[in-house]
């Protein structure tokens, strides 16, 4: 698999929230506290409404006249109330929020971490802004919904229960007034939640392509202003900000259509309660405390039926997110760790051998064709040929950055699906061509490769690589920042420092893709001269595009279209006719120019 699950695309609003949730256990925790607190403090809305009728049925209007002494204790006992309905509401909503925080923080580390397991190709497969956007911008409309959607939708539950309990009890021919009201109205909300699921789904999508945009152009400024390619990449941010304001206005435009009509039945019902209300006050059904009572109660039953359109909007946007979220969780890793059934395997010199390997990119050609080939421990190769011929590819699946599409790859007599990622990184380490950095110090990127160095070991590493002097250079040494990317450094120190961290990891295996490529010549002997010393007594594999690499190597591998077409040491290589030959004369050619 190559892209991003979207199996929970299609999935109702429900059972998104459902796997959602059986996803995140940390949401559930302290829950039913959580609603006992929303219970208090919902009940206790319902307080006032009680008071002010039995403050006009026995206290203002009762048989005896006004009664002073009733309604100063109502209205402490009211008082009382409300402020324990506060304070359960304060509790309830620190509960809510920490229980909220800490599952939006355990369901971001399990996608951060699932990203992360997914292979290179998968990985590929979506845009690095678009990917970021699903593990930050994505959770964070979850994380909006939860602390304020999901309160509430607890509240608003609560409120409209207890709200119809006392209007039955009050009138029950008004209370079915009500509910004959807004019963069409929750009826339509549920069918057009449908189309603003789609729409919110296209909002998160459209979000996620313009975080891609800007992060591509902030990240490509370099290459951006030397082309003069300014005005074209801002017209592509500019349609992509615009693609996400259409999506993000039609969301809301259809949002914005459940407001006049809430407000609009909400009218109805209120004036319909009091015309009725008012006839059965005549009739000697209904006391004019009851009425009011009523009214009030009214109010609390209508405001959680309008606040649903805020919640359905915050609801859509967040299920959307859930869906992209789910989309990462839901697709299995196509490079997996075997973990704990996986093979740890010794320290020491690497054999390798390709049985039959054959690797195609998903939807195109065949790149890699039926290799077979043993590499020896202790062996210094040279991997050559053209542009395109499989040399990277054979590198990515050594290191099962990608497993091959047919056949088998093995260490030690080992398939290396069997291996543990935990012994496979140890023991196998590449020095890709791009040689990235991170945004930290000298001394920190090169500790990547073992973490318990001390700043002693590298500086000895740094002098056995032959770097002594360049790194006595540098104006603060070991603690010299290297910037963003390593936008501090030149491209052939950033591989220096590459090189470096490979050294300190002290792998059995080394895999070299290009590693001297963005390397001056003086440098590019120096550094030959420090590889022989790394690669003395382990498997080192070099794919090389400069002659001096092929040269010290023990055995030149040539690729050609996929396929192993020539094998031996350089000398003899050179010395027959063929690609080899052919790739030789170009070297020497460009040597001389």
């Amino acid at each position: 698999m190559t892209a991003l699950s979207e199996t929970s695309i299609g999935e109702g609003a429900v059972s998104t929230l459902r796997r959602g949730l059986r996803l995140s256990p940390e949401f559930r925790a302290g829950l039913a506290g959580t609603l006992l607190l929303a219970l208090v403090a919902t009940a206790g809305r319902v307080v006032v409404p009680i008071a002010v009728q039995q403050t006009i049925d026995r206290g203002v209007t009762g048989a005896h006249g006004p009664d002073i002494g009733f309604i100063r204790t109502a209205v402490l006992l009211c008082a009382v109330v409300v402020l324990i309905t506060a304070v359960s509401a304060y509790a309830m909503n620190v509960r809510l929020y920490r229980t909220t925080e800490t599952g939006l923080a355990a369901l971001r580390v399990r996608a951060f971490r699932h990203v992360h397991d997914l292979s290179m190709l998968t990985q590929s497969g979506e845009r690095r802004g678009a990917l970021v956007s699903r593990v930050t911008g994505d959770v964070d409309q979850i994380s909006q919904f939860m602390q304020w959607g999901g309160l509430m939708i607890i509240i608003s539950l609560g409120q409209l229960v207890v709200a119809s309990v006392l209007m039955a009890v009050y009138s029950w021919p008004l209370a079915l007034l009500v509910w004959a009201a807004f019963v069409p109205l929750a009826l339509a909300l549920r069918r057009f939640q449908r189309l603003v699921s789609g729409a919110y789904t296209r909002v998160r999508e459209r979000t996620g392509d313009l975080l891609a945009a800007v992060s591509e152009s902030v990240v490509g400024a370099s290459v951006i202003r030397a082309y003069g390619a300014e005005e074209r990449t801002a017209r592509k941010v500019d349609e992509t900000v615009a693609a996400t304001r259409r999506a993000q206005t039609r969301a809301q435009g259809l949002v914005a259509m459940t407001f006049p009509v809430s407000e609009l039945v909400a009218a109805l019902a209120t004036a319909a309660v009091v015309v009725a209300g008012t006839l059965l006050g005549v009739g000697g059904h209904l006391t004019a405390g009851e009425l009011v009572a009523f009214l009030f109660l009214v109010t609390l039953f209508v405001s959680p039926m309008q606040t649903a359109t805020e919640v359905l909007n915050e609801a859509q946007n967040a299920i959307a997110g859930w869906r992209r979220v789910l989309g990462v969780l839901d697709t299995e890793p196509d490079v997996a760790d075997p973990g704990e059934r996986g093979e740890t395997l010794p320290r020491g010199p690497i054999e390798v051998r390709f049985e039959g390997v054959g690797f195609a990119y998903p939807g195109g050609p065949p790149v890699l064709h039926g290799v077979d080939v043993e590499i020896a421990p202790r062996t210094r190769i040279a991997i050559v040929g053209e542009t395109g011929s499989g040399k990277t590819t054979f590198a990515k699946l050594l290191t099962r950055l990608m497993d091959p599409t047919t056949g088998r790859v093995l260490v030690d007599g080992v398939p290396l699906d069997r291996v543990r990622f935990s012994s496979l990184r140890e023991r196998i380490v590449m020095v890709p061509q791009d040689g990235f950095l991170f945004d930290a110090s000298l001394a920190d990127n090169i500790r990547y490769g073992r973490q318990d160095a001390t700043d002693e070991d590298l500086e000895l590493a740094l002098t056995e690589l032959g770097l002594a002097d360049w790194l006595e250079g540098l104006p603060r040494g070991l603690a010299t920042p290297v910037g963003q990317r390593g936008e501090s450094l030149s491209a052939g120190e950033r591989q220096l420092v590459a090189l470096a961290r490979a050294y300190i990891a002290d792998p059995d295996l080394l895999v070299l893709d290009e590693a001297t490529s963005a390397v001056d010549p003086a440098t590019e002997v120096r550094l030959q001269r420090a590889l022989d010393g790394v690669t003395r007594g382990r498997t080192a594999i070099s794919i090389a595009h400069r002659m001096s690499t092929a040269e010290a190597a023990d055995e030149v591998i040539v690729f050609d279209a996929g396929r192993i077409v020539q094998r031996g040491p350089h000398a003899a290589l050179v010395a027959e006719p063929g690609v080899y030959a052919g790739l030789h004369e170009s070297w020497i050619a460009q040597r001389t120019i």
